[in-house]
């Protein structure tokens, strides 16, 4: 049999890849120069092939090298991803969670998290990242993410949905709007709003439009001003340029300290989102994640949401086949 590259020869030259440095490179992954050099000779020798180019000024990678390096690090990451799915194995609850959160949710929905976690599961080492629906896509399905907390349905083949709660949007408007403070207000209203949105990319402003399509706002929604945030779109409102509308669970973070803001509430059935979390199909933590899923719905009961039954919940599994109220939303 022909010798096979060691791990210890893969992670070398990986550094020594990213770094184009030796020193760097060696301190990098804990080892000394000489030994560096030596992994990354030896795997050049069991490949047959020259990966690196030396000189006493620079490192360089060959036309080999740049290829290999990324089959390297894919390697790597995958030996990454087979221990830590080991580790959850023997002991659930315990190592790394790399979780994955929209904006939108983040603020508002990460302190119950956190407190879940803190009390909970104290072994769990949560590591948050805060990015946009395809972004976390992304990351989950490229084994960089593992668990994310999201607006669905995703329709996404490959990642399971595990449901967590519904909850309405409200109209924010600036005090003395025709708007401001009204109960019940109809769909149809949607139709005569000067509607600020966030900018694209954010899954809240799809979800903004259809609301307004399925309201039969003619000719759609014209966008004269976005924001990146909902504090900056709550700001533009309470400054007069129009009304936008927020989830249930971010009206008191970023409508509750300013006077200039108004809460307006539609009438029952309210365009609504379902938030959940989404995982790898076939992940060999689903057992823990679904346990995770149904601790978080009870944590999440006194927010002003409906949080779904985990049998009703447990209904709702692969993406591909999610099937959700059209007032939930999508991603």
């Amino acid at each position: 049999m022909s010798k096979q590259p060691s791990l210890s020869q893969l992670r070398a030259f990986a550094a020594v890849a990213e770094y184009l440095h030796f020193r760097d490179a060696a301190a990098s992954i804990g080892t000394s120069q000489p030994a560096l050099s030596g992994a990354v000779a030896a795997l050049e020798e069991t490949l047959g092939v020259q990966l690196v180019e030396r000189t006493t000024r620079r490192v360089l990678l060959t036309a080999a090298g740049e290829r290999i390096a990324g089959r390297t690090r894919s390697v790597l990451d995958a030996v990454g991803e087979l221990m830590e799915e080991a580790e959850a194995a023997r002991a659930p609850f315990t190592g790394v969670l790399r979780l994955g959160v929209i904006p939108t949710v983040a603020p508002y929905l990460l302190p119950t998290v956190l407190r879940l976690v803190h009390v909970r599961y104290p072994a769990l080492d949560l590591q948050v990242h805060e990015e946009q629906t395809s972004s976390l896509l992304e990351g989950l399905t490229g084994g960089r993410l593992d668990l994310l907390l999201l607006a669905v349905p995703l329709g996404m083949p490959g990642v399971t949905e595990l449901p967590l709660f519904d909850e309405d949007f409200a109209v924010v408007a600036p005090q003395g709007h025709w708007l401001a403070g009204r109960q019940a207000i109809p769909r149809e209203a949607l139709r005569e709003m000067d509607l600020l949105l966030l900018d694209e990319g954010h899954c809240l402003r799809d979800q903004a439009l259809d609301i307004c399509r399925e309201a039969g706002r003619p000719g759609g929604v014209p966008v004269t001003t976005t924001a990146a945030g909902l504090s900056t779109l709550v700001q533009l409102v309470a400054g007069g340029l129009g009304v936008t509308l927020l989830p249930r669970t971010a009206l008191l973070v970023e409508t509750g300290r300013n006077d200039q803001l108004s809460t307006g509430y539609f009438a029952d059935p309210a365009p609504s989102r379902r938030i959940a979390l989404a995982m790898r199909g076939g992940t060999a933590r689903a057992e823990e994640f679904t346990t995770f899923a149904a601790a978080l719905r009870e944590a999440l009961r006194p927010l002003p949401v409906r949080v779904l039954d985990t049998e009703d919940a447990e209904n709702v599994t692969d993406g591909a086949d999610v099937m959700v109220n059209a007032d939930a939303g999508r991603a």
